[in-house]
């Protein structure tokens, strides 16, 4: 029980990125492309696994002075630094091996080599460093979306890249402001870069991305070759499900202050749910009908 908690199962759901260019290029119901997915999908949360496991080894001293994180396994004392660092090296082991047996795809296993390297990076030194901190992680929903285009041999638009860095880089603003609120009740920064962090920056810097990933997406929904290839003119009408989520999702933050965990978020906001569910089903009327 102690090893999952490490692991963070529940987070895996971040992975669903990799089947967005499969909703996108039309392979909804294309089987071959489906099984290419999930190999990727199961391979990417391995390694994302293995990552939190360093994560928390490195992290251990500075979790054991966070009111929450400090309920950690290893910062609780109830799994061993070495237990944690064997996890990962198997799980890693197992996330670039998969897309190798089951897919013949060593260029999927590349992106998850460069996705393992980058977050190591992050782990060890990158997220001591504000901003640069928020752009890692965005770029590793980046990655996993190629790691979907990859495996399934479809062609990602600039569009869906652009948009992807935009919302994730909108919703690890939103994370980090959670720290600034604790730096600011207990006078202690819960990472090194919090210092670098204040409320008036990270609630610019929320409205700056998600104002930005709000036009790109009304621009991807309008430009010509979008309406062109789904042979509508309607996908604007996919905006309102945008800007209600956007709208919620900040109302979440500034107001109930629930932003430090948003793959909990998600998963526990009924009008989210509803507004996501509204989004895909509306956008899959008008590619697939």
């Amino acid at each position: 029980m102690n090893i999952l908690k490490i692991l963070r199962p529940y987070q895996w759901v971040k992975n669903v990125f990799i089947f967005i260019p499969l909703f996108f290029g039309g392979s909804l119901f294309d089987m071959a492309d489906w099984t290419s997915s999930i190999v990727a999908f199961v391979a990417f949360s391995f390694a994302a696994s293995a990552i939190y496991s360093v994560n928390d080894i490195v992290d251990v001293e500075a979790d054991r002075r966070h009111p929450k994180k400090s309920k950690r396994p290893i910062a609780a004392g109830l799994v061993s630094k070495r237990q944690a660092a064997v996890m990962a090296i198997l799980l890693s082991i197992a996330a670039l091996a998969l897309p190798l047996l089951l897919l013949s795809n060593s260029k999927l296993s590349v992106v998850i080599a460069v996705y393992l390297v980058m977050n190591l990076c992050y782990c060890i030194r990158l997220k001591h460093y504000a901003i640069i901190d928020v752009c890692i992680v965005a770029a590793g929903f980046v990655l996993r979306i190629v790691a979907g285009g990859i495996a399934t041999d479809i062609v990602l638009s600039r569009w869906i890249v652009m948009m992807t860095f935009l919302l994730t880089l909108f919703l690890s603003f939103a994370k980090r402001r959670d720290d600034v609120l604790i730096m600011n009740e207990t006078g202690m920064a819960p990472r090194k870069n919090t210092s670098r962090y204040n409320l008036t920056f990270i609630n610019q810097a929320i409205t700056i991305t998600g104002g930005v990933m709000l036009v790109c997406y009304i621009m991807y929904t309008v430009s010509p070759e979008v309406m062109e290839r789904f042979r509508s003119p309607n996908l604007y009408m996919t905006s309102f499900f945008v800007i209600l989520g956007l709208l919620r999702y900040i109302q979440l933050t500034v107001v109930d202050e629930r932003s430090g965990e948003p793959t909990r978020l998600v998963l526990s906001d009924r009008m989210i749910q509803l507004i996501i569910a509204g989004w895909l089903l509306s956008f899959a009327i008008i590619i697939y009908t």
